[in-house]
């Protein structure tokens, strides 16, 4: 429900004292800073450092261990914003980033991490202990778990939400098993990312700043593509919004739209500054030629149109964590949280010496409030007026996966979204097949099969669906017809087939984008919709199966991936049997 008591500010003070981790006693607002004071693109867009899960032993790649903290510092997200508390990953405080650093993995070669908690006892955000939550038992500090997104890794290693632990391992989460995470790298090259994964705390974590990009490269499949490389010109670009008090600190709403429910927790967290890379709306220059750049919507809620204030030109090669199969031309383009998207651009088409990278989705999406000066601009690119050689290309075809059959489907699936309202038409929270997370696991799809999913999104926010291990494409999307009708049924019988769906799955059909096509491990959900999509629980370059044991516990997940959302709970256990 897109509303506008989403979006209010309110002005209050919560105190909730609960065992285990504190709360802020104090939670009394600042003013907001206007955005409009904050002087866009003064800063240069930052590179993260850059951490390889991988080293070379007589030529010979070999695993590498790595040991990556979270710490509680300061970061200048603005060169006029005072320094602002946040959560940070890097080797050590000092050099902890928001992002985090960068890994770099090779096709093939196993990556080790060990990530290590020393996050203080109290969170810089306020946190709602009546949706489902990782508490600890003793005074312990902040819980935190790491989700590599799009990694296909053994469960133990996949961050389940219940696998939270908190400073130096002294509580741990009913899942918990092991400090070091293996990241196999023996899927397809391509974009992933990683990210806090606490029961109810992820939208917290993630906005306190603990997220970072994670690439595996595979030389001999992506070399001969021939496309733009090298640090100057292969850019991760991580995008999200933030809001900030005029002593810098992050402003997140501690008063919940149904207080007496929930006392924090509201549908969607969005913010007026555009983050990227750690700054708000940088400038990066650049030479008139082509750059590739891997954006990653790590925002909780928001989603984003890009597009060029000039009409330059985006080509996509990539969607999520799989190449396409043929590069792809668009002037826009709609990304939704957690989504990914590759593109090259070239600048030596830009007839301006500067553009700026905008952004027109509204919020919530897509009937929500439209954008205004600050969150409609993202990040300006000044353009070298002198020509130069460029040997980089973007071929038509990429790389090619075996495609994905209809006929191979070994089952079919109904997902049904639901939201949940108080008496005063305010969300409390939403589910995924009516059922809450701790309800007994439904999906059990068999490792090495096809499935069809059936998403219905009865809400009327898109929502961003990821699936944990599965790759998927997009089959079709259509319109329900009479949707409240069918609504009724489903919210009483809670059953696609006894509501018979067929009825209603007759409207319009909508065209999936070109760019959207390929494997994706998330997808927009619309609303008043049936998404179908064909569902991969094997590895999509070869087929075959994993090299790790995929049944075993704790599983996987589904969720939406509005952080939000997701916390209260709109995510279901995913467990794969033999």
């Amino acid at each position: 429900m897109a509303s506008m008591a989403r979006r209010s500010l309110m002005f209050s003070m919560v105190s909730v004292t609960v065992i285990g981790f504190l709360i802020n006693s104090s939670w009394a607002e600042e003013e907001i800073i206007n955005p409009s004071k904050l002087r866009m693109f003064v800063d240069e867009l930052p590179d993260m450092p850059k951490l390889y899960g991988f080293e070379f032993v007589d030529g010979v790649p070999k695993s590498k261990s790595l040991q990556i903290g979270m710490f509680k510092k300061k970061w200048k997200f603005h060169k006029d914003l005072p320094p602002t508390p946040v959560f940070a990953y890097g080797v050590s405080r000092s050099k902890a980033t928001i992002p985090g650093p960068t890994i770099e993995a090779l096709h093939g070669v196993d990556t080790y991490v060990t990530w290590k908690n020393h996050l203080p006892l109290k969170h810089i955000l306020p946190w709602d202990p009546t949706i489902p939550t990782a508490i600890p038992s003793n005074k312990t500090g902040v819980p935190t778990v790491v989700h590599l997104h799009g990694g296909i890794d053994e469960p133990a290693s996949d961050g389940n939400s219940n696998s939270w632990f908190t400073r130096k391992f002294r509580d741990k989460g009913p899942t918990w098993s092991h400090k070091t995470y293996r990241y196999r790298n023996h899927q397809h090259p391509g974009n992933l990312w990683y990210h806090d994964h606490a029961m109810g705390l992820t939208r917290v974590n993630l906005l306190a700043g603990l997220i970072g990009a994670y690439i595996i490269r595979h030389h001999e499949v992506e070399a001969p593509l021939g496309l733009p490389n090298g640090d100057e010109f292969d850019r991760t670009l991580l995008v999200f919004d933030r809001s900030f008090r005029k002593d810098g600190s992050i402003y997140m709403n501690s008063t919940g739209n149904n207080p007496s429910i929930h006392p924090q927790w509201q549908p969607e967290y969005f913010g007026d500054a555009i983050i990227v890379n750690g700054k708000a709306w940088p400038r990066l220059t650049v030479r008139r030629r082509k750059y590739r750049f891997r954006i990653i919507n790590a925002s909780n809620a928001r989603f984003f149109r890009f597009f060029f204030t000039n009409g330059l030109r985006f080509t996509h090669v990539a969607s999520d964590s799989a190449y396409l199969k043929r590069s792809v031309v668009t002037k826009d383009f709609l990304l939704g949280p957690s989504e990914i998207t590759d593109v090259v651009v070239d600048f030596s088409q830009s007839k301006s010496d500067s553009v700026i990278l905008a952004n027109d989705a509204t919020y919530p999406y897509p009937s929500g409030d439209p954008v205004n000066e600050a969150n409609g601009k993202v990040m300006k690119f000044v353009i070298l007026n002198h020509t130069e050689l460029d040997t980089s290309r973007v071929p038509k075809k990429l790389i090619q996966y075996p495609k994905a059959k209809l006929s191979s489907a070994s089952r079919t699936r109904y997902i049904a979204m639901y939201e949940y309202t108080s008496d005063v038409d305010e969300p409390i929270h939403l589910y995924l097949n009516g059922k809450p997370y701790e309800a007994p696991v439904t999906e059990t799809p068999k490792e090495g099969t096809t499935e069809v999913w059936n998403v219905i999104n009865l809400t009327e926010d898109n929502h961003p669906l990821h699936i944990h291990l599965g790759l998927f494409v997009v089959l079709n999307q259509t319109e329900l017809v009479n949707v409240e009708e069918f609504k009724d049924c489903m919210t009483k019988l809670n059953d696609a087939d006894k509501c018979r769906i067929s009825k209603y799955a007759r409207g319009k059909r909508i065209v999936v984008p070109a760019h959207e096509k390929g494997w994706k491990n998330v997808f927009k959900m619309r609303p008043g919709s049936v998404t179908q999509i064909l569902v991969r629980f094997s590895y999509i370059h070869s087929n075959s199966s994993y090299v790790f044991d995929a049944t075993a516990d704790p599983g996987y997940v589904y969720h939406c991936h509005i952080l939000d959302h997701e916390d209260n709970a709109m995510m279901r256990p995913l467990k794969i049997i033999s």
